[in-house]
């Protein structure tokens, strides 16, 4: 099985669902990203490793780190190794020194945990094939630029009144185009979310 790296591009807060956060990994060596909706709490404990803030109280994630040092269990890496009717699964990769075995996990958990060991997140093509997403290499002229800055704001606006069952009632061929609008804004929650809406119906 072929693993894929992958890096963390960014963390956002989500536009339409209260309390939710869209995390954005990327392919080290490609221009394919994989959007994943978390938890507020999961995000929280991301993005304090990421700016390495030191919590006056030990979070959930620390604690299994503490917890994983003191019986001399190490994290080798972390593998996003599945996804099946839209939820992620992942895998946290251990050892004692003496054998090696996974622990299943969330997505945002096993990352969370990843960054506080310094390992790599991985993941394989089956995954990045049916939920990533390719950026285009084409560059907009400024003025074109400037009027997808205008449109952004608003279909931006008017996402965040859509909800998954609005989705179900566009078709296909409309769907793909709202896609590549998200994509050229950058969106990747709305990204995400349309290409899950597209997946269900292939």
């Amino acid at each position: 099985m072929k693993k894929i790296q992958l890096e963390i591009l960014g963390l956002s807060s989500s536009q339409s669902q209260t309390g939710s956060f869209a995390l954005v990994l990327g392919e080290k060596e490609g221009n394919r990203r994989l959007p994943i909706i978390i938890g507020m709490f999961e995000a929280q404990s991301i993005a304090i490793q990421i700016e390495k803030i030191s919590p006056n109280r030990p979070l959930t994630h620390d604690l299994f780190k503490s917890f994983a040092q003191h019986l001399d269990v190490s994290i080798l890496e972390v593998l996003i190794s599945d996804l099946k009717e839209g939820v992620f699964y992942s895998k946290i990769v251990c050892t004692d020194g003496e054998r090696q075995f996974d622990l299943d996990a969330r997505p945002s958990d096993a990352i969370a945990i990843g960054l506080r060991f310094g390992v790599p997140i991985y993941t394989v093509e089956s995954v990045l094939s049916e939920a990533g997403i390719i950026l285009s290499d084409l560059e907009e002229e400024e003025d074109e630029e400037t009027d997808e800055i205008e449109t952004s704001t608003s279909s931006s606006a008017s996402y965040s009144t859509e909800s998954k069952s609005n989705l179900r009632d566009i078709s296909v061929e409309e769907l793909n185009k709202m896609l590549e609008e998200a994509l050229e804004k950058e969106d990747y929650e709305r990204a995400a979310k349309i290409r899950d809406e597209i997946n269900k119906r292939n």
